[in-house]
């Protein structure tokens, strides 16, 4: 028994190195990424609902982007707060805003779906630049960093958002490392021609596309994936792209308790049983194949069975993923994540059971 374990290890570890060096390894090692300026004309959409106090300070930096032709397309979405009087105050000091106020629908109740496709109809400029109402862009060069990868074909570009950092935080290490992975995933599967997701705190498309896919429709009584669920239904090995220059990126604050990131975690889990079959089970076999991994080591290494070998097939382990996922993040630059990479992993792994788990017995909370 203890030698068919040993050898479901080994094609365990087969696998993940197979996920580590074939998949992950398209984005680690990929090189510096050339930015070429374009004139394209940009609709940089926000949707937001109740989120008086971040527009205040994030708004005022997408109007200070250095780029030629941009509107900003604001989206009120019902809210109870001043969000609604902050925009009117912005559409009149800057003469590039665009405000949609969207009124509760009773087909559509607290959908952000419905909400960002009045403002995607309401938009006039032919690209679109998504991002969040608590995100912000790193630099004036956001809009020229990401629309520089939109080419003739390339009509969809997914960008990096992240969290900023938070000093002596356990929490905010596993937040931004789970940030960091998830972008390596799909950054890596575009990479090879199978893009699968992406998030609406930096995303990019062309407007023909929303509407050659007849927008959320699809996924409409979904009430999460304005983002992921699109891309995956939108997006091929032909029209998608990625932008990952540090100009690129976007921050936004993370969740500072684990209840209220784990309820975020479990609306983003919920939407990937909308994915294609491939991405599916491209996701749930290296999650398998991760959970599996640890369960063995430690089973054999209590019988001390092969043990040296055990011992030394985790030592190639580990040094395969950590130099992948070391180059990953300095890329991104979340260089301090290097060195958390066996904890965290282990961390999030016990999260995505428990995720799992609490998704059976009840329903996420969506935007409301």
């Amino acid at each position: 028994m203890l030698t068919f374990i040993f050898y479901f290890f080994i094609a365990i570890v087969v696998v993940q190195l197979s996920y580590y060096l074939g998949v992950f390894g398209k984005f680690a090692f990929i090189k510096p990424q050339n930015i070429t300026p374009k004139r394209i004309p940009v609709s940089v959409i926000v949707c937001a609902k109740n989120e008086e106090e971040n527009v205040k300070k994030y708004i005022p930096l997408l109007a200070e982007q250095n780029y030629p032709d941009f509107e900003i397309v604001l989206i009120d979405d019902a809210s109870s707060d001043e969000t609604l009087e902050v925009f009117e105050e912005f559409e009149q000091q800057y003469p590039n805003v665009r405000l949609v106020k969207v009124k509760n629908n009773e087909a559509f109740w607290g959908n952000k779906k419905y909400a960002l496709t009045l403002g995607i109809k309401a938009s006039k400029k032919e690209y679109l630049l998504f991002t969040d109402a608590n995100c912000y862009p790193t630099s004036k060069e956001w809009i020229t960093s990401m629309t520089s990868q939109f080419t003739m074909n390339k009509t969809i570009v997914l960008g990096y958002g992240g969290y900023e950092k938070i000093e002596r935080s356990l929490l905010n290490k596993i937040i931004r490392f789970e940030t960091v992975f998830t972008a390596v995933q799909y950054f890596s599967w575009t990479k090879l021609g199978f893009p699968y997701m992406g998030v609406g705190r930096n995303l990019a498309y062309k407007k023909e596309e929303f509407f050659n896919v007849n927008g959320f429709i699809e996924h409409i009584q979904v009430r999460s994936g304005d983002d992921d669920l699109f891309i995956n239904q939108a997006a091929n090995k032909n029209n998608t792209t990625i932008a990952y220059t540090p100009e690129s990126f976007t921050y936004s604050k993370p969740k500072e308790t684990y209840k209220e990131w784990f309820q975020q975690k479990r609306r983003r889990v919920s939407t990937t049983q909308y994915y294609k079959s491939f991405d599916k089970i491209q996701l749930g076999l290296f999650f398998i194949s991760q959970l599996f991994f640890f369960i063995l080591v430690i089973l054999l290494l209590a019988f001390q069975f092969q043990w040296i070998a055990v011992l030394a097939i985790l030592a190639t382990r580990y040094t395969v993923a950590w130099t992948v996922i070391g180059f990953s993040a300095g890329k991104l630059k979340e260089n301090d994540l290097k060195i958390w990479f066996p904890i965290v992993e282990i961390a999030l792994i016990f999260t995505q059971i428990n995720i799992f788990i609490t998704n059976i017995f009840s329903k996420p909370v969506y935007w409301k």
